[in-house]
């Protein structure tokens, strides 16, 4: 069967110039995008359940542009200002970058990862007697967990977010020839919302082993799965599917 409707689980790109708006001009089909989670953050009283002292860590560990966001609106709720001397690991070059909408960058020591988690690894490691706090949701990857916990440094982790099912019921009588997930989280969204979904026709795209597996678990038939050597984004592994199909 031919794709003519895609609908991804995610926000649309903010940029003007993106591989979806490209997929679409190319392949004459309609993409919508829609978040089939979102974040919400927590309240400074919860934070403070947690027993949490913003101030009795030496060092941040960044993962996402949420935990930056949230670690700041945080503190300011809670009056902290943090000292010019916090030390900031950040997973990414972005991550990094997105820190300068509330510090003055070249004033801070700023330690940056390449991409995964495992790559910062050996910058905690060089500063073993730092404190570190480790902002999160309240999904977190076990492997990051067990990464901490092998080097032996002092470190807590703060749910300061939270990631929550959005409501999808306008959505009930839409249909679509491929659905995109690119987490566990937007497969348990669409059975939430629809708890009777049948997948019939239709194609469902997945970006990731963990999202792969939560697909299968939920007894989806996979038709489009990324990252792979051939394809390693999203949008090429659609491209690679509808140039099959719509001969």
């Amino acid at each position: 069967m031919k794709v003519k409707t895609i609908l991804v689980s995610q926000p649309a790109p903010k940029a003007e110039q993106s591989p979806y708006f490209d997929l679409m001009n190319k392949q004459k089909v309609k993409i919508d995008f829609r978040s089939f989670i979102h974040v919400e953050g927590e309240s400074s009283r919860e934070v403070r359940n947690q027993k949490i002292d913003f101030l009795s860590f030496s060092a941040v560990i960044f993962t996402s542009r949420n935990a930056v966001d949230h670690y700041f609106r945080l503190a300011d709720e809670m009056r902290v200002t943090i000292p010019d001397d916090m030390k900031y690991f950040c997973l990414s070059e972005a991550v990094a970058f997105y820190l300068q909408k509330y510090v003055v960058y070249r004033k801070r020591k700023i330690y940056v990862g390449t991409r995964t988690f495992d790559d910062l690894m050996p910058l905690i490691k060089k500063h073993k007697s730092e404190n570190f706090l480790l902002p999160t949701s309240d999904m977190v990857k076990q492997s990051m967990i067990d990464n901490m916990n092998s080097l032996n440094v002092e470190w807590k982790r703060a749910v300061l977010f939270k990631t929550v099912i959005s409501d999808l019921s306008d959505l009930e009588n839409v249909f679509y020839d491929v659905l995109v997930f690119f987490s566990p989280s937007g497969i348990k969204s669409l059975f939430e919302n629809f708890p009777s979904f049948k997948q019939n026709n239709t194609r469902i795209a997945v970006f990731g082993n963990s999202t792969v597996k939560a697909a299968e678990e939920a007894g989806l038939k996979i038709d489009i799965a990324a990252p792979s050597k051939e394809t390693p984004s999203m949008t090429m592994a659609l491209e690679k599917y509808i140039k099959e199909v719509n001969k």
